[in-house]
């Protein structure tokens, strides 16, 4: 796998835009990039926890990004198993494709069951395609061979190299999810039923597993102690936070006038103060790049950048009805 420097070549990096999401820029602190290469050195997953907003998902795109890596992702919900990020079985599709063959005439029993082949219905899960690209490649052109790959990757990227992993948001599901992926994580392979073998990761080029949680439940001991893990917060002192932010608003919007973003920033800053005061969840550093994205875009526009702050405001950081007084 590449190498894990310390600081990337400018500590910044940009993501292409993913479908109707614009491009965004990542910038590394010490603390991501060491716990990025102790991970890869420790070939353990990365967990990375903290509050919403904190640049949890967008740390591994910037990885994969810095990296030149394809970046995997599977997001988690209620209704996720285990076995969904290794792969998936269409039964409802099999059942349905057996009725309508079955009701052909002519069709000889050795011909059918080619037809139902269960590894025609199987489909490569997110560590799949870490663990074995090629194999999850072939997978996925069973079921459909005129179907592309359903991720891109860099130019000049192999299948001889390392992809990134994310697993998004592991605590949207009950803890069946996290122990049932212990085995698969903590040997590197898991069996497919239907295919006739066991996906194994290539031990030359092991996937950098990036795992995030937004705290909504604690997770089991025994997946925590597989991982080593990361924590992103905000600072708690205001005059620190207000500092940080400024220093990721320039990074992201370099053409913004210093003016509009320290503003934003004081402005984010006392609405944090207030919703903790509240009780409240507080915005975070993805909704003041939301605010500055909106008046980057407006800003030759008529009217003040300053005032069009305070207008937005409240759309984008005031989102309880308590709250909103600020």
């Amino acid at each position: 796998m590449p190498d894990l420097p310390i600081a990337f070549a400018e500590d910044t990096v940009r993501i292409a835009a993913q479908g109707a999401f614009p491009s965004q820029v990542h910038v590394f602190d010490e603390d991501s990039t060491r716990a990025l290469q102790a991970a890869h050195a420790a070939r353990r997953p990365l967990l990375v926890r903290g509050e919403p907003g904190t640049g949890k998902t967008q740390l591994a795109h910037a990885a994969a990004a810095a990296l030149k890596l394809p970046c995997v992702s599977a997001t988690v919900d209620a209704g996720t198993e285990a076995r969904d990020l290794l792969y998936g079985f269409d039964a409802v599709a099999r059942l349905g494709l057996a009725q309508v063959l079955g009701s052909l005439n002519g069709m000889t029993e050795a011909t059918l069951l080619k037809r139902l082949d269960e590894s025609k219905f199987i489909s490569p899960g997110a560590l799949w395609w870490g663990f074995d690209w090629r194999s999850a490649e072939a997978a996925f052109q069973r079921g459909d061979r005129s179907a592309r790959t359903p991720y891109s990757v860099p130019v000049g990227w192999t299948a001889d190299e390392p992809v990134v992993v994310l697993i998004d948001e592991v605590d949207k599901a009950d803890s069946d999810v996290p122990n049932g992926l212990l085995e698969a994580l903590g040997r590197g392979e898991f069996r497919v039923p239907g295919v006739g073998g066991i996906v194994a990761v290539n031990s030359d080029v092991p996937p950098l597993v990036v795992v995030t949680t937004n705290e909504e439940r604690a997770l089991p001991d025994a997946f925590l102690r597989r991982c080593l893990v990361l924590t992103l917060e905000l600072p708690r002192d205001g005059e620190a936070l207000v500092r940080l932010l400024i220093e990721r608003g320039r990074a992201h919007f370099p053409d913004l006038q210093l003016e509009a973003v320290q503003k934003a920033a004081e402005m984010l800053e006392t609405d944090r103060r207030q919703m903790r005061n509240l009780g409240m969840s507080p915005p975070g550093q993805a909704e003041f790049l939301d605010l500055l994205r909106v008046v980057d875009q407006l800003r030759d526009g008529p009217g003040d950048p300053l005032r069009l702050l305070e207008e937005l405001r409240r759309f984008t950081f005031q989102k309880h009805p308590e709250g909103s007084g600020a």
